[in-house]
């Protein structure tokens, strides 16, 4: 794989990451696995994030974003593993602080993507961290990309 290949790709995948963000909402945190959401409260997060809430979060990625009109789950699917294009990348089971650091990233504008910076743009610390937990509590379908050429 190309450099250029793989810079996009993961350029998709923050994107994506950034399209879950852009469910707005408010939210309210509390946690037990710092790297994983579990149970009904998702963890704090290296991102300097209250702890999300899964059920919170799952509220926001199914409502439609004031940017774009799109929720989270029209562009990843309905547990942020069925993607309509498969250069979206699948959030379901991803680490909630990626996701929160990407999002985070989108907002501020230190990353940039046409249809995530502006979904991003409104969200709250809360709605971040919600967002994170209820997509990294979602069934994994992701896959080591290690050898991968």
């Amino acid at each position: 794989m190309s450099k250029a290949t793989h810079a996009t790709r993961i350029a998709i995948a923050l994107f994506a990451a950034c399209t879950l963000a852009a469910c707005s909402g408010s939210a309210d945190h509390s946690a037990t696995d710092p790297g994983h959401a579990s149970g009904e409260h998702g963890s704090s997060s290296s991102a300097g994030l209250p702890q999300g809430r899964i059920a919170i979060g799952e509220q926001l990625a199914n409502s439609k974003g004031q940017a774009t009109g799109q929720s989270c789950i029209d562009c990843h699917g309905a547990d942020g593993n069925q993607p309509i294009d498969a250069t979206y990348p699948r959030l379901g089971g991803q680490y909630g602080d990626y996701l929160a650091h990407a999002l985070q990233a989108y907002r501020s504008g230190d990353r940039e993507h046409m249809l995530m910076s502006p979904q991003a743009a409104n969200l709250s610390d809360q709605d971040i961290a919600d967002l994170a937990a209820w997509f990294g509590s979602r069934p994994s379908q992701l896959r080591d990309l290690h050898g991968l050429k």
